[in-house]
């Protein structure tokens, strides 16, 4: 999303900024935007990007990532052509009567084709090797065709060779052999620039949570929980035997064969680090599973819940609860963007390795560049988490509500309130756990949410959607009778309390402005 006069209107910013503005909801990709019509005078920018490439500097406070190579085929953002009045975008040249279409739309038609077809049009001409040869297309041949494990060879195309050529040597793929001058393309240049770029240190100063230690759990309930504010939480995991133990090397001796939910596949924890250790991408696979104490039962016993959130309502439910624990894995870059979580419910995340960036806004406040659906049943945000530091981070420095944020580290828990919007990126190679929980401050809002019309829609983790409150509200009734009647009367007392009018109010006549005295 970078805007053409934001791109030139610096000095030496050569790829700070974006014209194009992407957002996606769960089933849609990247759009571009118009081109901005003003344009200014600044120096070469594609010499400072050539300088950059190396992991230089990429403009001002932006640095690429020391491992980041240049584009694999020069692609350069489209405000570069403006500087360079002689030259002609040869991605138009290489697309032929094709050029009018969008690159979006372009990649849209290709995702169409299998390998060996891509593999073909990549020989027509240099425009069609760039767009045929565009990793994403080759990363959604692996996974929707995925008949064994995942064994990522170092790009998406050579790991789909090496799965339906065996017999092929991948080592001979050089997909950077071949560079082309003066082709123009924000779609792809982003997608690169968003997979390379390190976290700026001003996306990470503001630290605004409140912390504490060894604060009973009265004084949790009444001062975070119920008022549904976030906190940050240290000392919980002193016990942990997963903080002892939880490396890279315990965790694949100990799960062995067992398969872990990494977006849509599942792996072995070996094969997702070599996934991790190698992978240069926008959004990074991230392993986040459900059921992982069920695949390996030691897993599960290594860790306690917090006494903070051991009242958990949905534990009534048995085995027919929502799904509400996962371990999470995943490398730099890798991690949530802005969404609300499920059912209602509020959650605890516990970082046992590595540290993670949280930025969250209260219910009431949609964060900059998230657009929620009407019914709430799909979120369009912008692709990569990094893209929208890039882009939205900075309009919040001048709100009034900021959001709150901080750097969640080795042995520390986060509150997050249900119904808060939030985006986390781990910032290095992190291991997590997380659980949802509904204890009694929170059980009239989940219940709430459970019995909304388009419940099928918006309940998950469950295969009962539709019949999940009446299970809920039935089970609370038989476990802890009178609870919901007691938690309304108190919703009710609240509510009355809020709308008392004011001792001021008592005492002035509204209507004159003047004192009144009763007698």
């Amino acid at each position: 999303m970078f805007s053409c006069k934001s791109l030139l209107s610096k000095r030496n910013k050569t790829i700070k900024k974006k014209k194009k503005k992407k957002i996606r909801s769960k089933a849609t990709t990247r759009k571009q935007n118009p081109i901005c019509e003003k344009y200014q005078e600044e120096e070469d920018i594609e010499e400072d990007f050539e300088e950059a490439e190396d992991g230089g500097e990429v403009g001002e406070g932006f640095n690429l990532k020391a491992s980041a190579l240049s584009h694999t085929h020069g692609v350069q953002p489209l405000g570069n052509l403006y500087l360079n009045p002689g030259s002609v975008n040869s991605r138009n040249t290489g697309l032929g009567n094709l050029q009018t279409l969008t690159d979006e739309l372009v990649l849209e038609i290709l995702a169409f084709l299998a390998g060996a077809h891509l593999g073909v049009l990549a020989t027509v001409s240099k425009s069609f090797n760039i767009f045929a040869n565009h990793e994403p297309l080759w990363r959604n041949l692996v996974l929707e065709n995925l008949n064994d494990r995942l064994l990522y060879n170092g790009s998406w195309k050579s790991t789909y060779i090496a799965a339906h050529y065996p017999s092929f040597d991948v080592s001979n793929i050089s997909v950077s052999s071949l560079r082309v001058r003066d082709f123009y393309s924000d779609y792809l240049f982003q997608s690169w620039l968003c997979a390379n770029l390190e976290m700026k240190p001003e996306w990470l100063e503001r630290d605004n949570i409140i912390r504490r230690r060894g604060i009973s759990v009265e004084q949790f309930i009444s001062d975070f929980e119920e008022p549904n504010k976030p906190v940050l939480l240290e000392g919980c995991m002193d016990d942990w035997v997963a903080s002892e133990k939880w490396d890279r090397d315990y965790l694949v001796q100990l799960c062995g064969d067992a398969q872990f939910a990494a977006g849509p596949v599942d792996m072995k924890l070996e094969d997702y680090f070599r996934y991790a250790d190698q992978v240069k991408e926008e959004r990074p696979l991230y392993l986040f599973d459900p059921k992982f104490g069920e695949k390996v039962a030691r897993l599960g016993s290594e860790y306690e819940v917090p006494v903070y959130f051991r009242e958990d309502l949905f534990g009534v439910l048995g085995n027919e609860r929502p799904d509400y624990r996962w371990i999470i894995i995943g490398p730099a870059g890798s991690g949530s963007s802005f969404h609300i979580d499920p059912n209602s419910t509020s959650a605890w995340n516990a970082v046992i390795r590595g540290s993670k960036k949280w930025v969250l806004f209260p219910p009431d406040v949609v964060p900059p560049g998230v657009h929620p659906s009407p019914d709430g049943a799909e979120v369009a945000c912008p692709v990569a988490i990094i893209e929208w530091f890039m882009n939205f981070y900075g309009a919040t420095k001048t709100w009034k509500r900021k959001p709150i944020e901080c750097i969640c580290k080795a042995g520390e828990v986060i509150f997050v309130p249900n119904g808060w919007w939030h985006l986390v990126i781990n910032l290095e190679e992190s291991i997590a756990i997380t659980q949802n929980y509904a204890s009694r401050s929170n059980l009239l809002n989940v219940l709430d949410f459970l019995k909304r019309p388009n419940a099928s829609t918006l309940v998950s983790g469950t295969r009962d959607r539709v019949n999940l409150y009446d299970k809920f509200r039935n089970a609370i009734e038989a476990s802890f009778p009178g609870t919901i009647d007691h938690l309304l009367q108190k919703a009710e007392e609240k509510k009355a309390e809020q709308n008392k009018p004011s001792f001021w109010d008592t005492v002035t006549d509204s209507k004159a402005g003047a004192f009144k005295f009763s007698f």
